[in-house]
């Protein structure tokens, strides 16, 4: 088998806090093969961005460490990289769409401006070639007249029309991996739509691969072919998408599903999770998600669970009703007493 696009492997990523460093994301394991397109889902605060974030080496210097993990990028490991090579690969062979673009564009510099600096930076073109390939990619992200709005400011674009520009920018060197973090949050339904068939469309026309991070659900479904569920800074369950809405395995990933609306039963409840996801720097003993977890049993409270492989490509840290993982370890625990 080909090496995969990006290996992820016991990723583990520190802020520092008053009372010391705290763990924002720990052990976090998945890869993303050329052409692959990962979803990677879960509530605020679950890890996903600080993830994303860690890849790009964008974490601020000082208040963030990496103390533990591997990311490889095309068998290059990007935590060892020299400055000057990564920023060849930030922006030229993986690119980032944000979900605010208001707070992610330059709101003094023009959308062409902002599409030629990548270009000139990271091709080589001159002025002139490069405004006139802005204006090909704000046109490729199905922005109308795109010669006038080349010299746009952000403030004068709509929501969606800056999403776009921000795409634009992102496919412009034709990178091999997006990541696209909430790309459609700020956006109402009609243009979310929208974003997500262009985003589609130009997946199949760069042959690039996508990580595209979500709580939605639903985007996840539409958009993916795999999908990481991650939840207090772990990867609780990984699994085909197909799989994974057919027959979900983690409580966690239960209650997700139980969360969302049904267009087939319009007298159907939502079932919330109790609780709430613990925040930094905060302690629990065996399963994180133990606290607000239906199907919780005493080893749970007490016994870290391993992320299990459960048959082709599925891996769950804990199936419901089945802790035969947890039984053989109090037993193994005894017999060494």
């Amino acid at each position: 088998m080909s090496e995969p696009l990006l290996s992820i492997r016991g990723l583990t990523v520190q802020f520092r806090l008053d009372s010391g460093w705290a763990s924002a994301i720990e052990d976090v394991s998945f890869e993303i093969g050329e052409h692959d397109c990962v979803g990677v889902v879960g509530e605020s605060g679950s890890g996903k961005s600080v993830t994303a974030l860690a890849v790009l080496r964008l974490l601020e210097r000082g208040t963030s460490r990496v103390p533990a993990g591997s990311i490889l990028f095309e068998g290059h490991e990007m935590l060892r990289l020299p400055e000057a090579r990564l920023r060849q690969i930030r922006g030229g062979q993986i690119a980032i769409v944000f979900q605010d673009p208001m707070s992610s564009l330059n709101p003094v510099m023009t959308a062409g401006d902002q599409i030629t600096e990548t270009l000139r930076l990271h091709q080589g073109l001159s002025r002139g070639d490069a405004r006139r390939r802005a204006i090909e990619l704000l046109d490729l992200v199905q922005i109308a007249d795109a010669g006038r709005r080349v010299n746009e400011y952000p403030h004068q674009m709509s929501g969606g029309m800056r999403q776009r520009v921000m795409i634009a920018q992102a496919i412009a060197c034709k990178p091999k991996l997006l990541i696209a973090d909430e790309p459609t949050t700020a956006l109402d339904v009609t243009i979310q739509a929208q974003i997500l068939e262009l985003l589609r469309d130009l997946r199949q026309q760069l042959g690039m691969a996508v990580m595209l991070i979500s709580h939605d659900l639903g985007v996840i479904a539409e958009f993916v072919d795999k999908v990481v569920v991650m939840y207090a800074g772990r990867v609780v369950e990984q699994a085909p998408v197909a799989s994974l809405f057919a027959e979900p395995v983690h409580p966690y990933t239960l209650g997700l599903m139980a969360a969302i609306p049904r267009l087939d039963d319009d007298k159907a409840r939502l079932t919330a999770i109790p609780g709430r996801i613990p925040g930094p720097g905060e302690t629990i003993a065996g399963c994180r998600f133990h606290p607000r977890c239906g199907y919780v049993e005493t080893p749970c409270r007490s016994l870290p669970p391993p992320l299990l492989p459960l048959g082709s490509e599925r891996f769950a840290r804990c199936p419901p009703r089945a802790h035969a993982w947890a039984d053989a370890r109090l037993a193994n625990a005894g017999e060494a007493r």
